[in-house]
């Protein structure tokens, strides 16, 4: 038995001596920046190594996390140097690196993004964030942002998710001071800005906070539930948002847009509503309000808010096209009319009070349709419904006008 335990001691110290050869050679090439003769040598004696006692271990996850930094596998790099602490003798060693490793990672999520690869720029930036979730934070909110960039919103979604469960704010406090000397502001580093308050040279130092990126964190939950068709997760996700920030008016509209997609036309007029106390001067929205209006047969409220969304922006196409359908609506009513009459005097008469009734409504739609093809003449359907009143009253100058319009675009 004794024989045995002699045995097992040379054969441990024989296995000790080639683990610490063997790492020897590789941190000797490493060093030459012999890069390849050293990954071949860790990867030849790869299980020898990983078994190796403690202090041995971490000095190979180490080596190993500094070579595949330099080879830009990054995930690798961490994993390692993850692994190779627990040393004091290399810990301070390690800090370096993975300081090192998450300002390679981050220049090149820049790079990427640059080049419009934002996917992979995000997983980059997530990466740095999970080599140090505390101070990296930041990189947690610009992966979720360039995941949206990059239509993943799954993955935006659950980035976006854990900000919250964070409560990120990504507030930054900025500090100015003011020269005395030639009157100019500008701003310091903190250190600074705690010298010169005691500085007879510099005057009217103040700090000032950034804006929280935490109402913007909720509103964008709620617009990913949106966009990937969760609407009462996102609803929630808008109550939440709304909370945060009641008066954005991205929220309001989004809020809004949700209850049209849901068919709630009088929530969306609503919500529409309360969006112009925030934009009074919101075309787009009164036209929706008019369209809404519309829908639900207030033609009176409808034509009022086409004809506000026209006059606060003259070149909205479709505002003045809505309007003309509106006015041709009654038109309906009146054919229906006329078609019902018999050949009596008086139904003659009735007929020829309702034919300039009907010619009134379409005398009234010339002048706005007239305005669209002074817009732009391309559009087809005011040409053709113009060409076609103008054949209906008799206008044959105007009737061969449009038409001349028409050859210029052939379909």
């Amino acid at each position: 038995m004794k024989h045995l335990f002699t045995l097992l001691g040379v054969l441990l110290m024989t296995a000790g001596f080639a683990q610490k050869k063997e790492l020897k050679l590789a941190q000797k090439q490493f060093k030459a920046t012999n890069m390849v003769s050293a990954k071949e040598t860790l990867a030849t004696h790869k299980a020898l190594l990983e078994g190796a006692e403690s202090k041995l271990s971490t000095q190979y996850y180490f080596l190993v996390g500094q070579i595949a930094r330099l080879d830009k596998d990054y995930p690798l790099s961490f994993e390692s140097l993850t692994k190779a602490k627990g040393n004091p003798a290399i810990d301070a060693s390690i800090e370096e690196e993975l300081r090192n490793l998450i300002s390679d990672v981050v220049n090149t999520a820049i790079e990427l993004s640059e080049a419009g690869d934002f996917l992979a720029s995000s997983k980059q930036l997530y990466l740095a964030y999970q080599i140090d979730p505390v101070e990296n934070i930041d990189y947690l909110y610009y992966a979720a942002s360039n995941a949206v960039n990059g239509n993943d919103f799954n993955v935006a979604l659950t980035y976006y998710l854990k900000l919250k469960e964070l409560n990120y704010t990504g507030v930054v406090t900025k500090y100015f001071v003011t020269d005395i000397e030639n009157g100019e502001e500008r701003e310091v580093s903190e250190t600074e800005f705690n010298i010169f308050q005691k500085s007879k040279d510099f005057t009217n130092q103040r700090q000032e906070d950034t804006e929280s990126k935490f109402p913007e964190i909720v509103k964008n939950i709620a617009l990913i539930y949106n966009e990937l068709g969760d609407k009462e997760k996102a609803m929630g996700a808008i109550q939440d948002a709304r909370k945060e920030s009641p008066n954005d008016l991205g929220l309001i509209m989004t809020e809004a847009n949700i209850y049209i997609q849901l068919g709630e036309k009088e929530m969306y007029q609503k919500l529409v509503i309360e969006a112009l106390a925030q934009d009074p001067n919101n075309a787009t929205l009164y036209f929706n309000l008019g369209v809404v209006n519309s829908d639900l047969g207030d033609t009176a409220m409808a034509r009022e808010f086409y004809e506000k969304a026209i006059e606060l922006n003259p070149s909205m196409e479709n505002a003045y096209l809505n309007l003309v359908a509106l006015i041709l609506e009654s038109e309906s009513v009146i054919v229906e009319q006329m078609n019902s009459l018999g050949n009596s005097r008086a139904d003659n008469l009735k007929y020829d009070q309702l034919k300039q009734k009907r010619e009134q409504i379409y005398l009234e739609c010339v002048p706005i349709l007239k305005k669209i093809i002074e817009i732009d003449d391309s559009n087809i359907e005011a040409v053709k419904t113009l060409k076609n009143i103008y054949g209906t009253i008799g206008d044959n100058e105007g009737f061969r006008a449009m038409n001349t319009i028409l050859d210029k675009y052939p379909e």
